[in-house]
């Protein structure tokens, strides 16, 4: 049995090169914390969680390192041991937010532990089901930026190899958005796969006659038209609408995605690897939306998400946005515009120490 000794948090701040504006407001930096699981036999699991722009990320550290007591001491191993321990120990403060974010920082360094523990990367361990995922360039096409730069960028992914990317929507007129995606599809031509998202922005009756003005685009999906919460709202959209309505990375545990395939509130599931519960909450929803034919795709954390979806028959796209990239030893490896899912144990992906102090001076 290999125990858990000590749960260890490392804080650090990182700012972008540029600010990018979305739906959601201007983005120019992030509050990341390291998380690191200490076992008695010297193995050390590792994971990364984040708030925007630096906010309020001390709640985040008090979060996770406040659940030790429900992990140090038990078998590194028995990580559902761990998420049924934590899942009752947050009940007086509430299963959605915060809370949720920290069991998801030490559910992931768990498994990242227990694979380097049996020498297997983290997708073998949950079953195997690919080794390599279509991958969607997420890192440009932002709301503020111009539409002479929106398709100077496609164009610049496409020559890059990208076969899938998304761009923004969320501006005041919506023929506006629509010029904007009318020039960006034309710029890369029918053969490369254009999402577009609107970052929760609209209303039901926005959403919809929005919709319907995309649809001549082939839009491989219309992501978050709605605020996170009006699910059935969000159903009413996707059921009025032939573009495939993705959701979810605001979405919290199985509870807040049962509640979605219910509802049939979204065409494409979208869990996000910090909120949705870590690793063992993402395979309880990829197996629940697989028994609705319900595909699931990823949100952030490439080089995290990438094992999930390998361990997932019904995964269809990794998102990549390489904010944190910079933190890590090894690089996530693409071809033909899929990401290879890596062979190393646990995540397959190492801190970079030395980068993480230096951002912390």
């Amino acid at each position: 049995m290999m125990k858990v000794t000590k749960i260890e948090t490392q804080y650090v701040p990182m700012q972008m090169d540029k600010p990018i504006g979305s739906a959601l407001g201007q983005l120019t930096g992030f509050g990341c914390v390291l998380v690191s699981v200490h076992t008695d036999e010297g193995i050390i699991g590792e994971n990364l969680v984040f708030t925007l722009n630096n906010r309020r990320t001390k709640v985040l550290v008090e979060m996770v390192e406040g659940l030790a007591d429900v992990i140090v001491g038990f078998d590194a191993g028995h990580i559902a041991g761990f998420w049924a321990r934590a899942w009752k120990s947050i009940n007086f403060l509430g299963h959605q937010g915060v809370t949720v974010v920290g069991i998801s920082a030490i559910d992931g360094a768990l498994w990242d532990a227990l694979g380097k523990a049996r020498n297997m990367p983290i997708y073998r361990l949950l079953g195997g089901a690919k080794s390599r995922v279509v991958a969607y360039h997420s890192g440009g096409l932002w709301l503020d930026r111009s539409k002479a730069a929106l398709v100077e960028e496609a164009l610049s992914f496409k020559q890059q190899g990208w076969t899938a990317m998304k761009m923004r929507l969320g501006l005041a007129d919506p023929r506006d958005d629509i010029d904007r995606v009318r020039a960006v599809r034309e710029a890369i031509g029918p053969g490369i796969k254009l999402m577009a998202d609107a970052n929760q922005g609209k209303t039901e009756a926005e959403a919809i006659r929005l919709g319907r003005m995309l649809e001549e685009f082939d839009l491989t999906w219309f992501e978050e038209p709605l605020p996170a919460w009006d699910l059935e709202g969000l159903a009413r959209v996707a059921a009025a609408l032939d573009t495939p309505i993705a959701s979810g990375e605001t979405e919290y545990t199985r509870y807040g995605f049962r509640r979605m395939l219910e509802l049939r509130s979204a065409d494409v599931l979208m869990p996000d690897l910090q909120r949705v519960g870590g690793v063992s909450e993402f395979v309880r929803v990829g197996h629940m939306a697989e028994s609705y034919d319900v595909p699931v795709s990823s949100h952030l954390f490439p080089e995290t998400s990438i094992q999930v979806l390998g361990g997932l028959s019904n995964s269809s796209f990794l998102e990549y946005m390489p904010w944190f990239s910079s933190l890590y030893n090894e690089k996530l490896e693409f071809e033909n515009g899929e990401a290879i899912v890596p062979e190393r144990p646990g995540w397959g992906f190492t801190f970079d120490r030395d980068r993480a102090q230096y951002l912390t001076r």
